[in-house]
């Protein structure tokens, strides 16, 4: 390791928008620990293939709901490069259905699981291991202002993780740690497409002003920007790149 080598975790970094910007922060510099809960040789094959290029890059497994596992994914983390600078938590799920009237809660406490209690677990370890002048970048959804019927549980617990930004970033003062948001509005990942018809994706297509879904790499300027030094003054933010879909 360089002295000056910064390193960055970033969960749920298997695939889709992850996976992109655990690719980016690697061309930025930064030595990257991908996180993945359950595809591993998605995540060897992301590994790989940082490598390959010159990029400092390791795997590691954890579920983001588990405290105990979000520990040991910072602790290997700091033995390996010495340090956490960056954390981006991506992970997340996107069902299709949780209509309020269906009182599924059993669907809603899975979503509330993983992308709330997750959200929770993987930035209070950041905010413990982190170093002076660290950011933290969380994951909501520009689907939040929209408020689309079925996704009921999916808007609460990413309202609720953008609720969180602006009280950890209180939280951290005068340690000049930063906690912003990224909240992207329709991707093309399987994540997003899965389950949803050709007549829906056009539909969703044309509601941004661009008149397309978003790729990745769409998003992952902005996570470049709020983790490099153009970052360092924009805090307790939520920062939305989604083509003029909702402002």
């Amino acid at each position: 390791m360089n002295a000056t080598t910064r390193t960055a975790i970033v969960t749920g970094a298997s695939g889709g928008i992850g996976r992109a910007v655990a690719g980016r922060l690697v061309r930025d510099g930064f030595a990257v620990v991908l996180n993945y809960a359950g595809n591993a040789a998605s995540a060897d094959k992301a590994v790989a293939e940082l490598r390959a290029a010159g990029g400092q890059a390791l795997a590691l497994k954890a579920n983001v709901a588990d405290v105990g596992e979000v520990g040991q994914l910072f602790k290997a983390t700091v033995e390996k490069f010495g340090g956490v600078d960056v954390v981006v938590h991506c992970a997340g799920i996107l069902p299709m259905r949780t209509i309020v009237e269906d009182q599924d809660l059993s669907l809603f406490d899975q979503v509330i699981t993983i992308n709330l209690r997750g959200s929770y677990a993987v930035m209070a370890e950041s905010a413990r291991r982190m170093t002076r002048g660290g950011r933290i970048i969380a994951f909501s959804s520009s689907e939040v202002a929209k408020s689309f019927p079925r996704y009921g549980a999916y808007s609460a617990s990413k309202a609720a993780v953008e609720s969180l930004v602006h009280t950890l970033a209180n939280e951290l003062r005068g340690r000049e740690i930063t906690v912003n948001a990224v909240a992207p509005g329709p991707v093309a990942t399987d994540l997003f497409l899965n389950g949803k018809s050709q007549a829906q994706i056009d539909e969703l297509t044309k509601l941004a002003p661009l008149e397309r879904l978003a790729r990745p790499e769409d998003i992952v300027g902005t996570v470049s920007f709020l983790a490099g030094p153009d970052g360092a003054w924009v805090n307790s933010q939520v920062l939305r790149p989604n083509g003029g879909f909702v402002y």
